[in-house]
């Protein structure tokens, strides 16, 4: 007889199905019993074989090139100037005059004056930059008898003229006109003070007389 067998599983169980023949199959559910998982051997690690050692040449390696870094100029010195230096050439040096123009007598009025003008403007590029200068004078007047005046005034002839001075005795006397120079400049719209004043001197001398005295009958 022919035995037909088969087993597959159903709910968790495992089914058996035998037939034998044409008669009645026989079902049993039996369940699988667990299967001990057979501890794996620790694979054996192949010994490593050294490796023959392989004797070349050592290569000969070229040095590198040196390249030689062009000698640098050396900078041009350039020698340093202020700007006060640099206006203080520019600047008028101030003329004096005074009335009357000869043999003033003593005891009369001396009137002095100078020819600076009441501002001095220039343009200065420096470094290239351009930089506007505006100078203005103040004077101190030395009469040579031991007295002095300073003023911002620059003077003038008889009859308007604001510096005068009065000799008491004759004879011939050095007159100094210290002028300072002060100011401010502007660059990029911004003005700021100059530092320090450039000052500049003039002198001359003047004879004051005496007036002879006359009897007349």
């Amino acid at each position: 007889e022919i035995t037909c067998v088969d087993v597959y599983t159903q709910d968790g169980q495992l089914i058996f199905e035998a037939r034998k023949g044409s008669g009645p199959k026989a079902t049993g559910a039996v369940k699988p019993k667990a299967v001990a998982k057979a501890k794996a051997k620790a694979a054996v690690k192949p010994k490593a074989v050294a490796k023959p050692k392989v004797i070349t040449k050592p290569r000969v390696v070229s040095k590198p090139k040196m390249k030689v870094a062009p000698k640098k100029k050396a900078p041009v010195a350039v020698s340093a100037t202020s700007l006060s230096d640099r206006i203080s050439k520019s600047l008028p040096t101030a003329g004096i005059s005074y009335q009357p123009n000869f043999q003033p007598l003593i005891n009369v009025p001396v009137y002095f004056w100078n020819d600076v003008p009441a501002s001095f403007r220039s343009k200065v590029d420096l470094i290239g930059e351009s930089i506007d200068v505006v100078m203005r004078p103040s004077f101190t007047w030395s009469f040579g008898d031991g007295t002095f005046t300073t003023t911002t005034d620059p003077g003038g002839p008889h009859p308007t003229g604001k510096i005068t001075h009065i000799y008491s005795n004759p004879g011939t006397y050095p007159v100094i006109l210290i002028t300072t120079w002060g100011g401010s400049f502007t660059h990029n719209s911004i003005e700021r003070a100059i530092t320090g004043q450039i000052k500049k001197s003039s002198a001359l001398s003047i004879t004051v007389v005496a007036a002879p005295t006359r009897f007349m009958n």
